[in-house]
């Protein structure tokens, strides 16, 4: 082994240690990303790439959400590239799993984290909607359609028909705002209402509608907007 690489063993097992021994908070955005790619690429100093990435990417969240297809383009091998998708992949699933399997009213602060973590550095606009049952657990999380959010892009009566097809008794809307301002549009405001106002016929309710940015989130219902 070379005196180059020997340094870089030794700087990674340094990392190592400090990240079992002390836990996420042990090492900087820059670091954990530095040693995910040694992972990927063994005999190579990955920390100057690691920095790069974060700063080409807007930091740790816009890096790991970004599409494998722009990293691809920012130059990273697919091993690489697959790396960063695991890492994404197991912080989404360890979020969703605080929510899946409990009642989402009472696990609100869980849910919002998560939606975050999933869409806050997204380049498109997308609209989900969180279907529930009486008991207000999650039946179905579904993409409804991608782009603008107003009539054209989701139709109220779609939206209706589908959680009566799902059995579902209420609804929670989000979308992301890919301008990182998550305030509310006077199209996101008339459109849920328009929903509500569907729903409510049908005994079906509109808990919220979430909009979600990389500076944060806002909630209608919080806003004093539904």
């Amino acid at each position: 082994m070379d005196d180059v690489a020997a340094d870089n063993s030794g700087h990674r097992a340094r990392l190592r240690q400090r990240l079992v021994d002390g836990g996420p908070e042990a090492l900087l955005d820059h670091e954990l990303i530095e040693y995910l790619l040694a992972l990927a690429i063994p005999r190579r100093d990955t920390k100057p790439l690691a920095k790069q990435l974060i700063t080409e990417f807007g930091g740790l969240g816009g890096l790991l959400s970004t599409d494998a297809e722009a990293l691809r383009r920012a130059g990273l091998s697919d091993g690489v590239v697959g790396a960063l998708k695991i890492a994404q992949a197991s912080a989404l699933r360890l979020l969703k799993s605080e929510v899946i399997g409990r009642p989402i009213l009472s696990s609100w602060q869980a849910l919002l984290d998560y939606l975050h973590a999933d869409m806050a550095h997204q380049l498109i606009e997308r609209v989900r909607i969180l279907y529930l049952n009486a008991r207000n657990m999650l039946i179905r999380d579904e993409l409804m359609s991608e782009g603008s959010v107003d009539e054209a892009a989701v139709h109220v009566r779609e939206v209706i028909r589908r959680t009566l097809d799902l059995g579902a008794v209420s609804l929670i809307l989000v979308h992301n705002h890919p301008s990182g301002d998550p305030q509310p549009s006077r199209a996101d405001i008339d459109l849920t209402r328009k929903i509500i106002e569907a729903g409510r016929h049908l005994s079906i309710t509109v808990h919220d509608h979430v909009i979600i940015g990389r500076s944060g989130y806002k909630s209608m219902r919080s806003l004093g907007l539904i």
